[in-house]
């Protein structure tokens, strides 16, 4: 028999889950669950977003989030999907939700964990059929159990995170994230239903020859930042630049290179948010062997005020994020 005519499909992404909860013996099955629920969400969402314009579910909703951003018929649909799975999973206690003004009570008060998700980053690029994503960030809470979480839960540091990640809906549908022991990525395969092992040990170069950062707001950047984009079309560096945070990050993580979010004159504190956005994919670069800044502290060290608060990010290889933390306190020691 022809052993090529029945390949192994590879390691599902419940299988690799039970075989790596050895590693947190404060759990006893729970952070697992929790990744599962955030599985079992993404495919739901995968498969709303595949059939987007056979179902008239682009396009705008018609009303704003607290961000200020028109909410898209996806934002919506995907914030209720994962709201749904992560109340019904019964480990999570509160939420935070790019798409609710306030915290979210799941009504699981014996539940261990926080978690902060963008449930659809990049919607806005849903009507062009541009990759987009959902990023995640889950936290054990520090009040005790049998209450509803409390805002001391959610305003943890990025250091205090316990996994992480995100999905990014493209070509192929991923699963990225890491535990604090590395950083996996899985693949969909819809055939299955399942998400398979695809991407074991992610490790980021030290450097890149790719920048990424939207180039018509360069009059309003720091001049630190202006100088290192000058820099980088001096080096002959490639700009890519999606403008869908997940799918700019996912490909930078893989082949090496940098996403900038700096402070800019229309957004003088940046546009990407904190908890939900940058912590996460702060911790997964870490893990990653790459950097996370807002240009002069490690993104991971902020201790944010706010559910919604924003920061600048710089966010990719080593090397490169050094290179803009230099030209950075230059601007600073000369004025």
């Amino acid at each position: 028999m022809n052993d090529k005519l029945a390949l192994p499909v590879g390691t599902t992404l419940d299988r690799f889950i039970m075989r790596k909860q050895e590693a947190f013996p404060y759990a006893t099955g729970e952070l697992s669950q929790l990744l599962r629920d955030i599985a079992l969400a993404a495919k739901i969402v995968n498969r709303e977003i595949n059939r987007a314009g056979l179902l008239d579910v682009t396009g705008a909703y018609g009303q704003q989030n607290v961000q200020g951003e028109d909410q898209q018929k996806l934002d919506v649909i995907a914030n209720i999907r994962f709201i749904r799975a992560l109340r019904n999973g019964g480990e999570v206690c509160t939420i935070i939700s790019e798409e609710e003004d306030d915290i979210i009570q799941t009504g699981n008060i014996g539940g261990k964990y926080i978690v902060a998700i963008d449930p659809l980053d990049g919607s806005s690029n849903i009507d062009v059929n541009v990759s987009i994503g959902t990023i995640f960030s889950i936290y054990r809470r520090v009040s005790e159990q049998g209450a509803d979480g409390t805002m001391e839960d959610c305003l943890q540091k990025g250091v205090r995170q316990v996994a992480a990640g995100y999905v990014i809906y493209g070509s192929s549908t991923m699963m990225v994230y890491t535990t604090g022991h590395g950083v996996n990525g899985f693949t969909y395969d819809p055939s299955l239903g399942e998400f398979f092992l695809s991407h074991p040990n992610i490790t980021s170069p030290e450097t890149g020859s790719t920048y990424s950062i939207n180039e018509g707001s360069f009059n309003s950047f720091p001049e630190g930042v202006k100088q290192y984009v000058n820099y980088c079309k001096e080096s002959g560096y490639s700009a890519r630049y999606i403008g869908s945070l997940v799918a700019d990050f996912h490909r930078n993580l893989l082949k090496g290179g940098i996403y900038i979010y700096p402070a800019t004159a229309k957004a003088p504190n940046g546009k990407l948010r904190l908890m939900y956005e940058c912590n996460a994919l702060a911790f997964i670069v870490e893990q990653a062997g790459g950097k996370a800044t807002n240009g002069y502290q490690r993104i991971m060290e902020m201790q944010p005020t706010e559910l919604h608060q924003r920061c600048p990010l710089i966010i990719g290889s080593t090397e490169m994020v050094d290179k803009v933390e230099e030209y950075l306190k230059s601007e600073v020691e000369v004025g």
